[in-house]
């Protein structure tokens, strides 16, 4: 096994231990010291307004929080706590599947930041958000 692949084994075990996430259906498909890829497939449940069409925010805010979160799991070895959580959404999140990418910025002693971005099946920019996350309870 590759140390790609053992890793992103071992981000989907701490992944799947949270059952927001299992309901979800994400599953981490890429990770490394670049950042991680988080897929998630499409659920009914997801619609906001089924006269507009779309996600809920919530979850596009989800998918932001989870992926910074699993780029600094990525280096660390294990998720951390949110202390803080910025989302911005730039388009209607349109039924279909998503892939959000995370980002470690900084990994401090005490607060560890970073950045998430969500995209559609054609690659274009759902949401976008950044996260700190309480570093010390690493140690």
């Amino acid at each position: 096994m590759s140390d790609e692949a053992a890793l992103i084994a071992t981000l989907n075990a701490h992944l799947w231990r949270n059952a927001f996430n299992v309901w979800l259906g994400l599953e981490l498909v890429a990770a490394g010291e670049a950042g991680v890829e988080i897929r998630l497939p499409w659920r009914a449940e997801f619609m906001s307004n089924p006269d507009r069409g779309g996600a809920h925010g919530g979850i596009l805010a989800a998918l932001i929080d989870t992926a910074a979160d699993f780029a600094i799991a990525a280096r660390l070895g294990r998720p951390l706590p949110t202390i803080d959580l910025r989302v911005d959404y730039h388009r209607p999140a349109a039924a279909g599947p998503m892939l959000v990418r995370g980002t470690v910025i900084r990994l401090g002693r005490q607060i560890a930041t970073a950045e998430a971005s969500v995209f559609d099946s054609e690659d274009r920019l759902l949401a976008s958000g950044r996260g700190a996350y309480f570093a010390a309870s690493a140690s």
